[in-house]
């Protein structure tokens, strides 16, 4: 584990992990920029994300990416509606002393791909969410711990959803962060196809251990926030309950169920290493509001009058700042 001599010494090491993961990766994802840094954000924070984005805008190839420059275990789990659960965390089998032995299943890793976890049936889904709450897994009334860290990116496709199993409000609150990908600029484009259409390679550098990263998720945990923040933080989350004292008028018009508890916490975690990343060591308002989209869009519903007026998750977040 990295000794530092103070905390500020500790955020000051982080900031410039954080500069060299972005320019790591940036020599295989061209722009992307927010997502990349949400991404790792939500890793400092010991969180797990859901991205969501039509086919083509590399969500697999950014997985990968993160999972090499930081030399991580990487395993991808291709979600189909005929996975099983023992598929995804083992099983076990007869050996050849006639003892049955665990085998463990693809996730046992450090960073977990589930693509397209919308296709796959509730009751595999609910073994991964139920394994990334957890961190272990129970197979016969046996515990096994997964691998530290232990990340989950998880992928959707927002237009195809004919015979997919949507993830319902309860197991999607197990997602720290909702990532949207954009499609790229003309020039980004440009970049991408020209870089993609030659024989050229190009070599990553490991930028972070698996240790490394552990010890920036203890350290997220120790920075300070003065209580006004805090206070914001937990007011922004209980503004999005419809019925409540404190819900706005434009959430009492949207929304018909607004964010629990967990988006405070991840609002305080995400704020904190927000700070962090960008060499402060104290988060502030600006830093709640900076992530207060991917933590809290897909914690709200919305009602058929928001449908109907096109008002969007974004938008009625937007009003509450």
């Amino acid at each position: 584990m990295t000794k530092f001599k103070s905390d500020v010494e500790a955020i000051d090491a982080l900031a410039q992990s954080y500069k060299d993961l972005s320019s790591e990766i940036g020599k295989i994802i061209i722009g992307q920029e927010e997502t990349v840094k949400s991404v790792i954000i939500s890793l400092f924070a010991n969180g797990h994300s859901l991205l969501v984005g039509v086919p083509g805008l590399a969500k697999t190839l950014l997985v990968s990416t993160i999972a090499e420059v930081l030399d991580l275990d990487f395993k991808r789990i291709q979600f189909t509606p005929d996975l099983m659960p023992t598929d995804i965390i083992g099983s076990e089998i007869l050996g050849d002393d006639r003892k049955f032995q665990f085998t463990k299943g693809p996730l046992f890793s450090n960073i977990v791909l589930a693509d397209e976890i919308n296709r796959t049936p509730p009751k595999t889904q609910a073994a991964l969410l139920e394994a990334m709450q957890e961190r272990s897994v129970t197979v016969n009334g046996v515990r096994h711990d997964l691998p530290k860290p232990f990340f989950v990116l998880a992928t959707q496709n927002p237009i195809e959803q004919e015979g997919t199993y949507p993830l319902p409000e309860a197991q999607l609150d197990r997602f720290m962060f909702n990532i949207k990908l954009d499609y790229p600029s003309y020039e980004e484009e440009l970049e991408v196809v020209r870089g993609t259409t030659t024989d050229k390679k190009v070599e990553l550098n490991n930028i972070l251990s698996g240790e490394q990263i552990l010890s920036y998720q203890n350290l997220i945990r120790k920075v300070p926030i003065s209580d006004n923040v805090l206070e914001y933080a937990v007011g922004l989350a209980t503004k999005t309950r419809p019925g409540t004292q404190r819900a706005t008028d434009s959430v009492n018009n949207y929304i018909s169920w607004g964010a629990g508890p967990r988006a405070s916490q991840y609002l305080v975690l995400g704020a904190k290493c927000h700070a962090a990343i960008n060499g402060k060591y104290s988060p502030d308002i600006e830093d709640v509001q900076a992530i207060a989209n991917y933590v809290l869009r897909h914690r709200i519903v919305r009602n058929y009058k928001a449908e109907a007026e096109g008002m969007t998750e974004e938008k009625v977040i937007a009003t509450l700042f």
